[in-house]
């Protein structure tokens, strides 16, 4: 296990080196698209540079998959089928925000190793919040957190993707959104994750299902005392190629939920 102090002080330290002195000074030219559709700025890639030189110094051997090292080799997935240690990093979870000088992005990690999540990390640069589970808890600036649990459909605040569905599912889910309390979404799902476990939101429906975009704050989620699975109530799988995932504060709300799109 590695000690969480020791991650918080590397993200704190390529925060200040590489991101802060970009956030609210992204040009045009520092910006490009991958699959036609997604942005991605230098610092994006800087980021990642950074933390494959890192993390791997922190245990031998350690495999390493970025979001930008992956869009030019997806073979690389192979890595959690194997016996090593492998790091998992979404460098800017929220880049499109970052590069609107908006302050909701974070930089995720996550520690697997024989198809099993160890330890993740979510930091946001802006305020230095810092928050990880491992095999004990999730922790909140390294203190103990659990999970606040309104399980009211009426009075829980999420949201619901609104990309890469299939049309049956989407006319169902855009079909129950007035039954919540509010659905909106932050542009950064590793946000997301983080103010579901301080009980600021309740629930994430989610389609495609990067691992960097959810290994780390799914273990968090349920590090809390929450609670994920797919529509057919199979818990996220983070090595398979997998959609559709409810990710809640709790198994109660998530099967009402379910319920409410006729997936029960």
């Amino acid at each position: 296990m590695v000690d969480p102090n020791n991650l918080k002080e590397i993200l704190h330290n390529i925060s200040k080196k590489i991101i802060i002195p970009s956030f609210g000074n992204i040009t045009s030219n520092q910006i490009s698209y991958k699959n036609e559709k997604d942005i991605v700025t230098e610092i994006d890639f800087a980021v990642e540079l950074e933390l494959s030189i890192s993390l791997p110094k922190l245990i031998k051997n350690a495999n390493f998959i970025g979001e930008e090292i992956y869009a030019k080799n997806p073979s690389i997935l192979k890595y959690y089928l194997s016996d090593n240690f492998c790091w998992t990093v979404d460098p800017i979870d929220g880049t499109k925000n970052f590069a609107k000088s908006k302050d909701r992005f974070a930089v995720m990690v996550a520690l697997t190793k024989n198809k099993k999540i160890l330890q993740s990390f979510i930091y946001k640069p802006i305020t230095e919040e810092f928050m990880y589970a491992d095999n004990t808890a999730t922790y909140f600036n390294n203190k103990k957190i659990k999970l606040n649990k309104n399980t009211e459909i009426e009075n829980s605040i999420g949201s619901i993707s609104t990309k890469y569905w299939d049309e049956s599912k989407k006319t169902k889910l855009l079909a129950i959104k007035d039954k919540f309390r509010s659905i909106n979404s932050y542009g950064s799902i590793g946000c997301e994750y983080f103010d579901i476990a301080l009980g600021k939101r309740d629930f994430a429906l989610l389609s495609r299902l990067h691992p960097w975009d959810h290994i780390p704050g799914v273990f968090i989620i349920r590090q809390a005392g929450g609670h994920d699975c797919h529509f057919n109530k199979e818990e996220y799988i983070f090595y398979e190629d997998s959609k559709n995932l409810v990710v809640s504060n709790s198994q109660k709300l998530s099967n009402k939920i379910l319920n409410l799109i006729g997936e029960e």
